[in-house]
């Protein structure tokens, strides 16, 4: 844990989606914390459904009902849980709506301490969509509601953008949950300079690296081949690029995709620049699944994520690996480390 001028609040981890597998990953990432010299967090969560959930996988869990400001203090003793007023029930495998007002309250409760310095960064288990939709959410997924969330708070605009940073790569989707089909008309100039600026932006201030290098990726096969596969490269993400450096941004592109993420072009830049969402996540998840982590650039405030989902399907049977949760708890420690030193 660090100490002296560097220390920060603890993280706060939202609970995520009750009947998928975030309560147990947090209880299996609590539960190595010595082992693994974690940072010290807590958990916004129901501590029945939690002590529930221990029960189910034969875990001894000790709970420490707490504050914020009084989390780190139980850390290395208990799972420290600032409970929810909305309550959470424990089902593995059967999301239910009912649950809804207590996963979203969550979320918004982490937002809202780490936009106040109670914490030093959000750390979010997965959600699912569905009976979150089924209760009214009407956001498209986390990142949306964290930007809305940021707007209201700071009355200003809060434009999210994704990055998967994995131990050898990053990337950046320019386009996100879009389906393929529509992809193309989705590009612009304006939207790939917005998300690139973001991109090195980020990359300086959080990442500490002095001077990001993007490389770009093209839409078409090839980078269209000189425009005999599409006219996007040439039209579109090309003048982004110019525009990008414009601005003093290293950009290079757009690169032909199948030849830009082996081991050698890797080390010509520090993170890629992506322009839809299989573009982006495929490479990174290949090269690291289990230590691919789910950061949001553009907020302010410090959010990571595992990288997979809610995981119905062994949920509550004791063998969900926490590997991403933790990778995300390292990042958004050493993230909040390094902004607050700088």
């Amino acid at each position: 844990m660090a100490s002296g001028r560097h220390t920060v609040p603890p993280l706060a981890v939202s609970i995520g989606e009750p009947a998928g597998i975030g309560p147990e990953i947090v209880i299996a990432a609590w539960l190595s914390r010595a082992r693994l010299s974690l940072p010290s967090l807590y958990v916004l969560g129901d501590p029945a459904l939690l002590s529930a959930r221990a029960e189910r996988l034969g875990l001894r869990l000790p709970i420490a009902e707490t504050s914020p400001d009084d989390a780190t203090r139980h850390f290395p003793d208990a799972l420290p849980v600032v409970p929810l007023e909305n309550r959470l029930e424990d089902t593995p495998g059967l999301p239910s709506a009912a649950n809804a007002a207590g996963t979203i309250e969550a979320i918004r409760r982490g937002a809202e301490d780490a936009m106040a310095g109670l914490a030093a960064a959000l750390v979010t288990c997965p959600i699912a969509k569905k009976p979150l939709y089924d209760a009214g959410f009407s956001f498209p997924g986390h990142t949306e509601y964290l930007g809305a969330l940021a707007e209201e708070a700071t009355g200003g605009d809060a434009f999210p953008v994704m990055m998967l940073a994995g131990p050898d790569l990053r990337t950046v989707p320019v386009t996100v949950h879009q389906a393929l089909a529509g992809v193309p008309a989705a590009l612009d100039k304006e939207l790939i300079v917005k998300v690139g600026a973001i991109l090195a932006r980020d990359l300086e201030t959080r990442f500490g690296i002095a001077a990001p290098r993007i490389a770009v990726a093209g839409l078409n096969p090839h980078a269209g081949e000189g425009g005999a596969m599409g006219r996007e490269d040439i039209d579109v993400i090309a003048p982004a690029i110019a525009a990008l450096r414009d601005q003093g941004i290293d950009a290079f592109g757009p690169l032909p995709a199948d030849t830009m993420f082996h081991t050698a072009a890797r080390g010509n830049y520090d993170a890629a620049l992506c322009m839809y969402h299989d573009q982006a996540l495929i490479p990174v998840k290949t090269l690291a699944f289990d230590d691919t982590v789910n950061v949001t650039l553009g907020l302010p405030f410090i959010r990571t994520s595992p990288d997979h989902g809610t995981a119905f399907d062994i949920a509550g049977k004791g063998i969900a690996r926490p590997d991403s949760l933790i990778a995300a708890i390292r990042l958004a420690h050493a993230l909040a480390l390094r902004v607050r030193s700088s």
